[in-house]
């Protein structure tokens, strides 16, 4: 005598919500980066002449020409030093807010008399 499984015609709101969960997660994170995606193409169209800028490959510079119809734009990453790039390879645009690190300090700070600073060097050389 073999016993048959009994099924039912009507799955349970658990198993509906197993299935819903995920698609509503991948909805959910293609939206943000959607949304990031906007937000960077924005900023990258609103860069103008004069602004200072960080590149995708981390260079700082000025915008001094822009040139709308190529969609390109000329920076000055050192005085007398220009580079044409692409508008997509601005990363950001910097601001009076942002602080700049320079030699491994921020603004205000100095080596001396700083007890937690290690005086051999990053190696211990």
């Amino acid at each position: 005598m073999t016993i048959l499984a009994q099924s039912t015609s009507s799955g349970s709101p658990l198993s509906f919500l197993i299935f819903l969960l995920p698609l509503g997660l991948l909805w959910y994170l293609f939206r943000n980066q959607k949304k990031r995606m906007a937000d960077q193409q924005a900023l990258q169209q609103a860069a103008e002449v004069g602004d200072e800028v960080l590149t995708t490959s981390g260079i700082f510079g000025t915008i001094i020409e822009a040139d709308d119809e190529e969609g390109t734009v000329v920076v000055e990453i050192a005085p007398g030093t220009q580079i044409k790039m692409v508008r997509a390879g601005i990363a950001r645009t910097l601001t009076e807010d942002d602080e700049y690190v320079e030699d491994g300090y921020e603004d205000g700070d100095d080596a001396e008399g700083d007890d937690d600073v290690n005086a051999q060097g990053p190696i211990g050389s």
